[in-house]
């Protein structure tokens, strides 16, 4: 790539008059050797995934195979579609969206990981709720992918994206800066305030630990997904209102470097830590090591 930071890529773009998508793109075809044809249509295959796992979330009850979590999708969306709902209509979807897809995921469904599996909920959840309220076409939310991938590319080369390595901040906190990034060239942003949504939407999320209970990407990790939805969309607006990082987004990046790094093994994804250890965690996770117990018995039977 001829961009390893958010200023490079921002002056790129000025200097070759380039939305972000349009480098991406012909970088990564560059990187590949694939014609930039093969990888927007290999993008839109990814699109078309993501829009499934919308829909087939929206629709569905069904419960995770641990039964903690189903279903909570299907409600937040009918309640946010309500007169007395709080959240404004466009939020209220990305919200209802965002947790769709992380419960297709927790069910074993299939998805896309942006960045990672943890944290799939978020663009799918911004992008189809934005798409559905603008009349945006396809054609337009995958252009809108390559951008969220730019900046995907530089937060995993300068930090983490994975909750192991630093916590929930790399992945709920980059994907809410990936998402809001994207939004704003979607919505006709400047490369240089699409960077400045990244660096809004980290900062809010520096120090999220990590502590999915029984070490299952379901709690607390779904309704994360939900609300860093709508982190994304108030990143957005604020940067295309005129709102900077004062801290420059690379900073900010850095600094989830820093924190990651030392934040206690407990609250890196070893189930260990946070909510995995209250007490109704800990009831949880017997509770999960008992019906293994059965059903590894029930097959021992059967055999």
């Amino acid at each position: 790539m001829r961009f390893s930071n958010l200023k490079e890529l921002a002056l790129l773009c000025a200097e070759e008059g380039k939305p972000i998508y349009r480098i991406m793109l012909e970088d990564q075809a560059q990187e590949s050797g694939r014609t930039a044809e093969q990888e927007w249509d290999k993008m839109k295959q990814y699109y078309g995934i993501m829009k499934e796992a919308v829909t087939k979330g929206i629709s569905s009850e069904k419960t995770s195979r641990s039964g903690l979590t189903g279903g909570d999708a299907k409600r937040v969306h009918e309640y946010t579609r309500q007169q007395d709902a709080s959240l404004e209509p466009l939020a209220g979807l990305a919200m209802a969206y965002a947790l769709a897809v992380s419960e297709v995921n927790a069910s074993m469904g299939r998805i896309v990981a942006t960045p990672t599996a943890g944290s799939c909920g978020v663009i799918p959840g911004v992008f189809v709720s934005s798409q559905e309220r603008f009349g945006w076409t396809d054609d337009r939310m995958v252009n809108g992918l390559f951008c969220a991938g730019a900046i995907g590319y530089i937060i995993a080369n300068n930090s983490f994206i994975s909750g192991a390595e630093g916590g929930c901040q790399a992945e709920i906190g980059s994907a809410i800066g990936m998402a809001a990034g994207a939004l704003v060239e979607l919505k006709g942003g400047t490369p240089a305030q699409a960077v400045h949504a990244v660096g809004l939407a980290m900062k809010n999320t520096l120090g999220l630990i990590c502590d999915p209970v029984g070490g299952l990407v379901e709690i607390p990790c779904i309704v994360r997904n939900g609300f860093g939805a709508v982190n994304a969309l108030a990143a957005a607006d604020m940067a295309l209102a005129g709102v900077s990082s004062i801290i420059p987004p690379d900073e900010v990046i850095q600094v989830m470097l820093e924190v990651g790094s030392a934040m206690p093994d407990i609250h890196r994804e070893t189930a260990r830590g946070g909510l995995a250890q209250t007490p109704t965690g800990q009831q949880i996770i017997k509770q999960l090591a008992n019906d293994r117990k059965k059903s590894r018995s029930g097959s021992k039977e059967k055999e």
